[in-house]
Order: C-alpha cells, then structure tokens, then sequence
C-alpha cells in the first residue's frame, strides 16, 4: 500500500519537473509567450517557486525569468501576481541555482521601466540583492550585479535606493574578480549609478572606482572595454573635480589607444570619454592637446561614420571654443576636412547641426581662423545646408549662426564672393565685410570688379533705407559712378534707349 502512495507521489514530482522545464523551454521561443500567458501559466508556475524540491524551484524561476525579460506586459503580469515577495524570501533562503535563476526574474521585470524597478525595490529585494553579491559562485554575483544595474538605470531615485542598500562598495569589489562576466556586468552597473548625479557619481569615485577601471582600457575583451570608458564617461560628464579625478587616474594616453580599436563601440566609448573631458574647462581640453589627443581625435572622426562620429566632432568644437591656440591646435591637426565633410556626407542632421556648431567654435577667433575655414570651402558648404529644405529647425539654427560667426571675422574677401548670392539674414554679415576692407585696400576692390562681384552686389535687392542698403552703398561709394552704372541690372536697358533716342548727325 505504502508503495502505491509513493508511487503517486513520484509521478506527481515527476509531472511537476516535465512541466516547468517544458514551460522553461517554450518560453525560449517569442511565437509560444502568448499562448502560455493564455493558458494562465503565471498562476501556475507561481506556487512551484515554493516547491520542496530544490530543481522545480529554479525551473519555474528560470521559466518566470523569461517570461518577465520578453515584454513589459509580462513584467507587470508577474509583479500583479505577487509573485515578487515569494521570489526575495526565497533568495535569502535557498541554494546558488536558485538565487541565480530568482535575480534574472528580479533583473527581467526591473528593467523594462522605472515602475517596475520599483516594484522590485518596494517588494524588499535590495537586500536580498546584495547579500548575492557577497555569495561565493562568480555567476550568482553576476545575477545579482545585472539586476541592481538595471534597477539603477532608470533614475536618480532608484540609483540612490542601490547606494542605500550598500551595493557601491561590493560591485566594486565585485569588479576586482577575475571573472570577465562579472567584470563587466560590475562596470555596467556602476556607470547606471554614477551616470545620474554628480553626488552619485562621487560615491562611485570614493569607493575607488576610477583607478581599477582607468587599468582595464587596454584589457583585451571588447565588451569590457566598452563598459569601462562608459563609466569613466558617466562619471566625468558631471564637474570638473570629476573629471580630473578620471584624468589623474592616468587615462591618457590609454583611451587614446582604444581609439584605433577594432571594435566600433569600444572606439565610440572612448571617444565620448574624451569629450566629457574636454568640455569642462581650458586646462582639460589643453591637458588632451598635449597628449597627442586632438590628432587621434581628427582621425577618429575621418574613420567613422553616423552616429559614432559624433562625439569626435563635439570634442573638436569643445577644444576650440575655448581660446584661439586651442582653436588653432584643431585647424593644424587638419580638424577641418573631416569636420567639412559631414555636413556634406552624413545623413543624419543632429551629426550635420554638430559639425556645423564645431566649425562655427573654430572660425569664430580671428580672421586667420575664418581663413582657415573659408579656404577649406567651409561656408559656402554651410550655406548649403542651411538653404536646403530638409533641414531641421535646428541644423538650420546652427549653421546660421556658425556662419555669421566665422563670416563676422573673415577678411579674406575671395572665400566670401560665393556668398554674395545668400539670403538677405546672411547677406547682411557678408556685405559688412566687404563694406569694412574693400576701403582700405586698392588691390581688394581691383578684384572685386574682376570677378564679378561688384556686379552681383548691383543685384541685391535691399530695402530702401535698411542696414543692408547702407552698407551697398558704402561699398558703391569706394568706385567710380560710371562704374557702378555700368555694373548696374538696368544698365543695358538705359544704354539702349539711349541709342532709340540718338538723331545721329549727317
């Protein structure tokens, strides 16, 4: 008799362990999520979280946890089922496999939104979260770091409840680990924490962050590269106490080298790591001068393309907003091609806009800069984009004023001749400086006849009395009248009526 009773029990054990690893498999594959969330699986599962053999436990755990990761829908599902609760008073309690597979469901619901994650917060889990990361086993570690990074993600708030929970100084330690997993998973978490605040981001340096990651920028696996000058990015990004803190920790010329890297994102890491360098003030942009960093920059920006360009291009703008030598570093580190050449090649307007302002930052200090710029053929590319209808509003805004900014300084009149054909809000710029050197300079007003421009000017058409027309008419006065009639639209028309009225004699 007893051996029937067990027998019933064995099957009973049997089909609960085919059932949740079916669930587990099934829920692998995205076409079955929504017939096992019609067929109530999360009801289902949800008592064998508590169920007395260990095996069932982290199948319906692992089953949850895929569930949870493939939509927000699914996440709500399992925070409504109160399934949460159950999870973290078993992540105290139970075996290594079973942690593991509970921090996935814990990392899956927290990191589709900021309600989710806190709903893992508010259902106790930090705690539980933590003590993981003091857990022997690499991988239960690693689980644990993945969620509280995903929870830390979504805000300044939810960050602050990690610290509070005293994650910092484990992930940390957690990052010191010879596992490479780990490593990563510890770095990620650590930027989601610095990245919000600049008070968050100094509990990661006090904690002695910056030095351990500044020594993996040459280690050689991609991805823990990639989170390592993400971090340092996250944390520089915020005061210039932090980011000289990053630069003391000797990160030149260590991200200089990543910038020759093979991998795309490694490069693209690095690179807004040097910008969020670069913008803080005079002496960090001169610090990344010195280091041979503008010359690696300007190549950074000729071998990549999209998107990734962008922060290249940022950094170059930043280093020349400064001061004129700064600006003057960029310019012979042959800055200006490669900036030159977004505008023209790349099809996103937000990396045009960016090039544009970095062009404006350069040719804004003196006429030798707008020089620079004008020769290269900067402005009439400029214009371009500005005059091209499918312009964005703020593409457009940038590269008007990045024209009048360089155009206000140049004195090299040839390169501003091609812009006499300009729209009257740019025209403006371009006249008054023709106005302001042609009076003082015989050879200059030769030249403006001889290539036309004089005559151009005669087309102009400005309102009577408006700045503008003022200004053509400084210019006009600089030459003789007969001249200026000659040049004149109508001067052909009056030349042969002229003639109609003409009684020739004899």
């Amino acid at each position: 008799m007893s051996r029937a009773v067990l027998q019933t029990f064995e099957e009973y054990q049997k089909a609960r362990v085919t059932f949740v690893q079916t669930v587990a498999d099934l829920a692998t594959r995205p076409q079955n999520i929504d017939a096992l969330q019609n067929a109530g699986v999360m009801v289902l599962l949800r008592p064998l979280l508590l169920d007395n053999v260990a095996s069932i436990q982290q199948s319906a755990a692992l089953a949850l946890g895929r569930l949870a990761n493939f939509n927000e829908q699914l996440a709500e599902s399992v925070v409504t089922h109160e399934i949460l609760p159950q999870l973290v008073y078993s992540l105290a309690q139970q075996n290594r496999f079973y942690k593991k597979a509970a921090a996935f469901v814990l990392r899956a619901v927290a990191k589709h939104s900021a309600p989710l994650a806190q709903a893992v917060v508010d259902s106790g889990a930090m705690e539980s979260l933590v003590m993981c990361l003091e857990e022997f086993d690499p991988s239960v570690k690693e689980s644990a770091a993945w969620a509280l990074g995903y929870i830390a993600k979504h805000s300044k708030e939810l960050a602050q409840s990690v610290l509070d929970a005293g994650a910092v100084p484990l992930l940390v330690l957690a990052y010191q680990e010879p596992d490479l997993t780990l490593k990563r998973i510890s770095a990620s978490a650590l930027s989601d924490i610095a990245k919000h605040s600049p008070e968050l981001a100094q509990v990661v340096v006090d904690a002695g962050a910056c030095v351990l990651l500044v020594k993996e920028i040459t280690n050689s696996d991609a991805a823990l590269k990639r989170q390592v000058c993400a971090c340092l990015a996250q944390i520089a990004k915020h005061s210039v106490d932090l980011a000289e803190v990053v630069v003391e920790a000797e990160v030149f010329p260590r991200l200089l080298h990543v910038l020759k890297d093979v991998d795309e994102l490694v490069r693209k890491n690095a690179a807004t790591c040097i910008r969020e360098l670069a913008r803080h003030t005079p002496d960090l942009a001169k610090l990344i001068v010195n280091a041979g960093g503008i010359a690696a920059m300007v190549d950074y920006v000729q071998e990549s393309r999209g998107n990734a360009r962008l922060p290249g291009i940022m950094t170059l703008g930043y280093v020349a907003a400064f001061s004129e030598t700064l600006a003057l570093a960029v310019v012979v580190s042959k800055g200006i091609p490669p900036l030159k050449d977004a505008p023209i090649n790349e099809p996103e307007d937000h990396v045009k806009a960016a090039a544009a302002w970095s062009l404006g930052q350069i040719g804004r200090h003196s006429p030798d800069h707008a020089r620079a710029l004008a020769e290269a053929d900067v402005l009439r590319r400029i214009l371009a984009v500005y005059l091209h209808q499918d312009s964005s509003e703020d593409l457009q805004l940038k590269a008007k004023r990045a024209l009048k900014s360089v155009v206000q300084k140049c004195t090299h009149l040839p390169a501003l001749e091609p812009l006499l054909d300009s729209p009257p809000n740019i025209l403006k710029y371009v006249v008054q400086q023709f106005a302001k050197v042609l009076p003082n300079n015989v050879e200059a007003r030769k030249a403006f006849v001889q290539s036309g421009s004089l005559q151009k000017l005669q087309e102009v058409q400005a309102e009577s009395g408006s700045k503008l027309q003022e200004m053509v008419d400084t210019i006009n006065l600089q030459y003789p009248p007969e001249i200026v009639q000659y040049y004149s639209p109508n001067y052909a028309q009056a030349l042969l009526e002229k003639m109609e009225d003409f009684a020739p004699k004899g």
